[in-house]
């Protein structure tokens, strides 16, 4: 039985504020009816979206503030002046009990420095990383970090592959997730340094909560070779960025050829079953959510530009995460794994290939 939660959500946030929040966390009300809301920014707008939704009115309470955070304001700017903000009040309320998770669709680089500053890292986790949700052809994977870091060291690379798992876990509901380092190739001598030291690490490692699977290339991501796709910031957000861009290409493809000639719009009006199904599958806004993992505490970054499906899944992804423990497994997680760490390194810090210690900048 789904037990309660308390979702705090930046109204404010994202290309439409209220007017999308609201009747996302309507939608995802209507799908899980234990949530509960708390609302951060302007009441009168709130209070006017919410009053088409009485089902939501009674499970929410709003907190009013003038203060927003801007889509263009630098991650500098918005920790000097955000406190008070209707994106900084949920991370609070998550820090200090009063929610169990946040969301938000603003500004993504001044979500992840405040819930840095706010929520803090596990310890043991140097740097925190974006986990988005990635459509596959079995079913779906995680892929982090996309975006957060650029560059990472093995260590935390290897850190990456635990709190991956570790929402494997919560989202998949798969007890040992198989993961995966991207790539240029499968070989053991190909990748840069940091990349074949993670490898090296994580096979040294004894009973990991997950199956390592070794190196993946980016064509195997889409196939769902494993349920956790680890790679560093750069990479990652790059290939994401290429993915979406994929996914409008072909739809626009499909668009065209179908509308080509008589005989084959007469075509697509037999198989528009066939092609709802594959918009249905191929939909970005079912897989919207950015979640920050590394946290002392669940914050979720919606696309700022979705509508109510869309932030409605992100609000889900955090109730899912909140529902499950998360927090709890993947401190218990890290912990273990930089014990072992530890004990096979005989007590001195693991170097990397390039010398200098692993999980180090």
């Amino acid at each position: 039985m789904a037990s309660p939660k308390t979702i705090a959500l930046d109204a404010m946030g994202g290309d439409h504020g209220p007017e999308v929040v609201v009747p996302g966390a309507a939608l995802s009300l209507e799908r899980q009816p234990a949530l509960s809301f708390i609302f951060y920014g302007d009441q009168p707008r709130i209070e006017a979206a919410i009053a088409r939704h009485p089902a939501l009115r009674a499970k929410a309470r709003i907190v009013h503030t003038d203060h927003v955070i801007a889509m263009h304001e630098k991650p500098s700017q918005a920790l000097r002046r955000g406190k008070g903000s209707s994106m900084w009040l949920p991370l609070e309320a998550v820090k200090t009990g009063e929610a169990d998770a946040a969301v938000s669709a603003g500004n993504t680089g001044a979500l992840m420095a405040i819930a840095k500053l706010v929520l803090r890292p596990i310890a043991g986790i140097e740097r925190p990383a974006i986990a988005a949700i990635w459509p596959t052809i079995k079913s779906e994977c995680i892929v982090l970090d996309v975006g957060a870091n650029i560059g990472a060291t093995a260590g935390q690379l290897a850190d990456f592959s635990l709190m991956g798992a570790a929402m494997a876990r919560a989202v998949f509901h798969i007890e040992r997730p198989s993961v995966g380092l991207l790539n240029v190739g499968t070989e053991e001598m190909k990748g840069n340094e940091d990349v074949k030291a993670a490898h090296a690490l994580l096979k040294s490692i004894d009973a990991l909560p997950l199956e390592y699977k070794g190196f993946v290339e980016g064509d195997q991501i889409g196939r769902g070779t494993v349920d956790v796709i680890v790679v560093e910031g750069f990479a990652g957000n790059i290939a994401l960025k290429t993915a979406e861009g994929t996914a409008k290409q072909i739809s626009s493809y499909l668009r065209a050829a179908m509308t080509s000639s008589v005989l084959s719009k007469i075509g697509a009006f037999l198989a528009q079953g066939g092609f709802r199904v594959l918009k249905e599958k191929m939909d970005p806004r079912r897989v919207n959510g950015g979640t920050f993992l590394g946290l002392n505490g669940i914050a979720v970054k919606s696309h700022g530009g979705t509508d109510a499906f869309g932030f409605a899944s992100a609000v889900d992804l955090a109730y899912e995460m909140a529902d499950s423990g998360l927090i709890a497994r993947l401190t218990a997680d890290i912990d273990v794994f930089h014990h072992r760490l530890s004990g096979a390194a005989g007590g001195s810090q693991p170097q990397s290939a390039t010398g200098s210690p692993l999980g180090k900048a």
